[in-house]
């Protein structure tokens, strides 16, 4: 019998997907996530000027929430640099159609921005069933922090990251004659890959969970080379952060080493788990040969 064959017949008896249906399951899982982000996108582009206005080019004025909590902190601290009331710079578009396409552009970020927790969770939905019972119960709520995760590191990159690297690039300047004026694709590119960088970056606990349950991490390694992650993190938040003052790499390395500790006791627990687990399947073999019950075992025909 042909092996397509076979393979259709156990599909029919409930047993065993085709390949062929595999693939046209996740082409609608696909379908669908797709149409989520389209719908997004046009959500985002209809109202596409109120939310240049009021989200995307908030960062680039001095009444910014940021701006304004750090004039606080700074009266409260004594600290007068840390107060941000003025950026110097111009934005401008230098292209005939450059305001168009930063619109389209802008709706489809947004558009995959806002449909991530739905387009994630139909991944899920096409990965969850190919999973054993207890893989499946060790990633309970997976959609739930994967998505609190992302959203979480997007928020930080947006009102700490992209706010701090915006004050510094605006306000450097190698001569007071030189003026900062910067295209609207410089501006929107800086606040996308912050925004989206620290969303990643924020899934270092997903990371952990999937290599600890693979067997590629565990939390003795991690805390063993904790310090040289920390310096890592240091060089991390360098990066990200354009900002040379020590405040905002403070600001940033905070969070990550936070994120390194709850990834340490994330691969504890999943170690944990799968020792439970081990254990339980060693017993259940006990008491089944305790019982007399025997399985079918391959070596016995030859």
């Amino acid at each position: 019998m042909p092996l397509d064959q076979e393979f259709e017949k156990e599909s029919a008896n409930g047993d065993e997907m085709t390949f062929i249906e595999h693939l046209e399951e996740l082409r609608w899982h696909v379908i669908r996530a797709v149409g989520a982000i389209l719908i997004f996108t046009i959500v985002a582009f209809v109202y596409i000027e109120e939310i240049y206005n009021k989200i995307i080019l908030a960062p680039s004025k001095g009444d910014f929430w940021t701006y304004r909590m750090l004039c606080k902190l700074a009266d409260f601290t004594g600290a007068e640099g840390l107060c941000i009331q003025k950026l110097d710079f111009e934005l401008q578009s230098r292209e005939m159609a450059g305001q168009f396409t930063m619109a389209l552009l802008s709706s489809v970020i947004l558009g995959l921005l806002f449909a991530f927790p739905y387009s994630f969770w139909e991944v899920w939905r096409f990965i969850k069933p190919g999973l054993k019972a207890s893989e499946r119960k060790a990633a309970r709520g997976a959609v739930f922090y994967v998505t609190f995760l992302f959203l979480s590191g997007v928020l930080f990159g947006y009102y700490i990251v992209a706010p701090l690297a915006i004050n510094f690039l605006a306000n450097f300047q190698l001569d007071p004659s030189i003026k900062n004026q910067f295209d609207i694709t410089s501006y929107i590119g800086l606040i996308s890959i912050l925004t989206l960088a620290c969303g990643l970056t924020f899934q270092l606990p997903v990371v952990a969970f999937v290599l600890s349950r693979i067997g590629f991490l565990n939390p003795r390694f991690m805390r063993e080379y904790r310090r040289h992650a920390f310096v890592v993190i240091l060089i991390l938040a360098a990066v990200i952060t354009p900002s040379p003052d020590v405040l905002s790499q403070v600001l940033v390395a905070m969070p990550l080493t936070l994120l390194y500790e709850v990834s340490i006791w994330v691969s504890a627990w999943v170690e944990r788990n799968k020792k439970e687990e081990a254990e339980l399947e060693a017993k259940e073999e006990e008491e089944a040969g305790a019982r007399g019950d025997t399985s079918w075992n391959p070596e016995s025909d030859m």
